[in-house]
């Protein structure tokens, strides 16, 4: 039986552990004692000290976290009084508690996180958050393509490994151990923080890589990895491009070059032909004037019909070169040099029969 002096310490030890501040789950700040074989010693400004456990520090050494004498640590009250009358703290659920109020606060406020996924089971994704493992359901990646078969999901959802995405905080259940994210709600806030950190590094004449996200008649999207820029048809290739689908396709990687930016609208735009020679530079020592070519017409205006030469170089036959011939998109002619002017990308032309007229050979500079 304890005498009058046990009994009276240990009343005093349950009046302090009710104190607040002081019962099982609580977040405390602490001083490291002693780091010994069985475990770690920290002054919580309490009646007892608090003991952490040679096992909570195993887990922490795993994640590269060592302790040493006078250190402050932050531990969370396991249990107030162990079979040997320890009060056994934890420094690594102490990091697990304080993720579980940050993520009460993000669901709260709805606040974007950004983190990494460390795996996938056949509901969705596994995220890193902290000290805790948040779940994202399928419904919730947008990563995700709609209607993907069963078979195919794992092979969608493992290839999402070790990428970093912005998530919202939709349900949290420290009881059941439950944290679930949506990437879905988080979309469109953490595009905007990618575009804007992108816009920030972007420089006109940089060359980046990016994949092809949309091909539409007037150009290609690209995602250079946080934002699309544009791609006009254009400046798809050297050569005539009807559509972008005839040069690209959605999901291919390639490189292009920064042409302008505009940090007011978040726009982007970009050129693939750049990253190819210019045919233009070689045009003065590939045509001189009386050279006779052949060519097919890529298209005929009121002023005239334009020949394509081969390797992105397309000449024109004025109309008064035409000779009241009139040719059709996709016909093969046979034509003469007249004049060669590389540094305003024009080749004058005139279909070879009869006479030309070299002053005629292309028209005003406001029709071309």
């Amino acid at each position: 039986m304890p005498n009058d002096t046990e009994a009276d310490f240990r009343a005093l030890l349950d009046e302090e552990a009710k104190k607040p501040g002081s019962k099982q789950g609580d977040v405390l700040t602490g001083t490291v004692l002693e780091v010994g074989p069985n475990g770690m010693v920290v002054d919580l400004g309490l009646k007892r000290d608090g003991v952490v456990p040679r096992a909570d520090l195993e887990k922490m050494e795993q994640e590269g976290v060592k302790f040493e004498r006078g250190q402050e640590v932050v531990v969370a009250l396991i249990n107030m009084e162990d079979k040997d009358g320890n009060l056994i703290v934890s420094v690594h659920q102490a990091r697990q508690q304080k993720d579980w109020l940050r993520a009460e606060e993000m669901l709260a406020s709805g606040e974007m996180w950004e983190g990494p996924v460390i795996g996938h089971n056949r509901g969705g994704l596994i995220v890193q958050f902290g000290d805790i493992r948040a779940f994202v359901p399928a419904s919730h990646i947008t990563e995700l393509p709609r209607g993907v078969p069963e078979n195919d999901r794992a092979t969608h959802l493992a290839a999402l490994r070790g990428k970093r995405f912005g998530f919202k905080v939709i349900e949290v259940d420290r009881q059941r151990q439950r944290l679930v994210l949506s990437q879905r709600n988080a979309q469109k806030e953490f595009r905007d923080q990618q575009k804007a950190k992108l816009l920030d590094n972007l420089a006109e004449g940089q060359v980046r890589k990016g994949l092809v996200t949309g091909l539409r008649d007037f150009g290609a999207f690209v995602d250079l990895g946080g934002a699309d820029g544009l791609i006009h048809i254009s400046e798809i290739s050297w050569q005539r491009v009807k559509h972008p689908r005839d040069v690209l396709r959605v999901g291919q990687e390639i490189e292009v070059e920064i042409l302008k930016i505009d940090r007011d609208g978040k726009r982007i735009g970009l050129s693939l032909k750049r990253r190819q020679p210019d045919p233009w530079s070689q045009a003065a020592s590939r045509f001189q004037a009386g050279q006779e070519l052949s060519g097919t017409i890529t298209r005929v205006t009121n002023f005239g019909a334009f020949v394509d030469l081969g390797d992105g170089i397309e000449g024109l036959i004025h109309t008064s070169q035409l000779a009241g011939r009139e040719v059709a998109e996709g016909a093969a002619v046979a034509v003469k040099v007249l004049n060669v002017e590389p540094e305003r990308q024009r080749i004058g032309l005139a279909l070879n029969q009869g006479d030309a007229v070299p002053d005629e050979s292309y028209p005003p500079e406001e029709e071309a």
